[in-house]
């Protein structure tokens, strides 16, 4: 009888491994899935960051491999859009402007992410920072890089005029220049990045925003040409009449504002965060060490506004791999990155703002930065941005040139946008 029992048990066990293993038969193991990703080359994180960054996530998921590609800023847009409109193959993850959003969202070459992230994480990002990969109430990626524009100011310039105080409005503004253009002390006090390009339309949202408006409004409809937007031009092309804004602002770029106000030839400058070390660095400036930071000038409507700077990290269209890539994602915006990297770009979390590793060598750029970000506006939200942009930029510089009235150039910005909206 034990030994009836004893082959039945064996007999028993031995199919029951016949089993398992038949049900193994051409199951194969998950092999390494590879994700292609997009960035740029100039960002608040240079590729070798990057690179470190990914290298980190993948020693954290061995079973994940990322291939990094990087094109220059010009050419993102594009290969984003050639790589979704593909159908097949392409990259994983791309960069994103937060201009370009509305676009990509609306074409579906990037996927809603809504309800994916925990919601605890996201309510520790600043709305601005957050809006910059928000489309109709949904959510198309993760916050990454984070920046917005600064007003920044030759604090001995400022005192040999006898201005105890940056100003707190744009008028204020004008004021101070017209104080320290009258003593000598610099020809130009200002210097713009306002050549024909989409620096100038920062400058003109930041300005249109600080005077209490908007360029489209909530209905798609265009109201730059009143109000608030006519004010913005106004106070542009006024500036440069009275010999206050540098006439070079027409020409120049972010790097040319830097150049100019690290020689010393400017009291004021409105430019992004990275300015704020190069600026202080003797290797790199004339005036280090004199250099401070202020907050956006604001007006009787509203205390202050800067343009939103930001860029998130999305999810493409024609992944196969969308869980995988949503936890790239994740690793490369996670509170661990954007600390170890603040000295780079400032982080998006707003816990981290309290953080003394964060704000060790940085405390004036942090603390202001901080304010700044609760006044942060966004760039027209529409998928036609870029054609709506590169008719802004034609007509503000011909405003700019006085080839155009500024309420004439508008005008022409209004009509352009009628036709973009049929």
């Amino acid at each position: 009888m034990r030994r009836k029992l004893k082959v039945l048990s064996l007999l028993v066990i031995g199919i029951l491994f016949l089993t398992l293993g038949l049900s193994g038969c051409g199951k194969k193991e998950a092999g390494p899935v590879t994700l292609n990703a997009l960035y740029m080359k100039q960002a608040g994180y240079s590729e070798d960051d990057i690179r470190q960054m990914t290298e980190a996530f993948m020693k954290e998921n061995p079973n994940i491999k990322v291939n990094l590609t990087f094109v220059p800023y010009e050419a993102l847009h594009d290969k984003i859009v050639t790589s979704a409109a593909a159908g097949t193959g392409g990259f994983d993850v791309a960069l994103v402007d937060c201009i370009w959003t509305p676009e990509l969202a609306q074409a579906g070459f990037i996927k809603d992410i809504t309800g994916k992230i925990d919601q605890n994480l996201l309510n520790d990002i600043f709305p601005g920072v957050l809006s910059a990969v928000e489309y109709n109430g949904k959510l198309y990626g993760m916050p990454w890089l984070n920046d917005t524009k600064y007003l920044f100011y030759n604090k001995e310039i400022l005192e040999k005029a006898g201005i105890k105080n940056p100003p707190a409005t744009w008028d204020e503004l004008l004021a101070d220049a017209r104080i320290i253009k009258n003593k000598g002390l610099v020809k130009y006090p200002i210097i713009w990045s306002w050549a024909q390009a989409e620096a100038v339309v920062c400058d003109y949202t930041t300005l249109v925003g600080a005077f209490g408006g908007e360029i489209i409004d909530k209905n798609g409809n265009p109201v730059l040409n009143q109000g608030a937007g006519l004010e913005a031009l106004k106070f542009m092309k006024k500036s440069l009449d009275e010999g206050l804004s540098n006439p070079a602002s027409r020409e120049s770029l972010e790097e040319d504002v830097r150049r100019i106000f690290s020689q010393g030839e400017a009291a004021f400058a409105i430019n992004w965060t990275y300015m704020y070390n190069l600026a202080n660095d003797p290797k790199e400036s004339k005036v280090a060490g004199k250099v401070e930071i202020a907050l956006m000038p604001g007006s009787d409507k509203a205390k202050s506004a800067s343009v939103n700077g930001g860029m998130g990290l999305a999810i493409l269209k024609n992944t196969k791999h969308e869980e995988e890539a949503l936890k790239y994602l994740l690793f490369m915006a996670n509170k661990d990155n954007q600390k170890k990297y603040a000295k780079l770009a400032l982080p998006i979390y707003k816990s981290l703002y309290n953080d003394p590793e964060v704000k060790k060598g940085q405390e004036k750029l942090v603390e202001i930065a901080q304010e700044q970000y609760q006044y942060i506006v966004n760039r027209p939200q529409v998928s036609w941005y870029p054609e709506l942009s590169q008719a802004l930029q034609v007509e503000i510089q011909n405003a700019l040139l006085g080839k155009k009235t500024p309420e004439q150039a508008l005008n022409d910005v209004a009509a352009k946008v009628k036709q973009l909206k049929k």
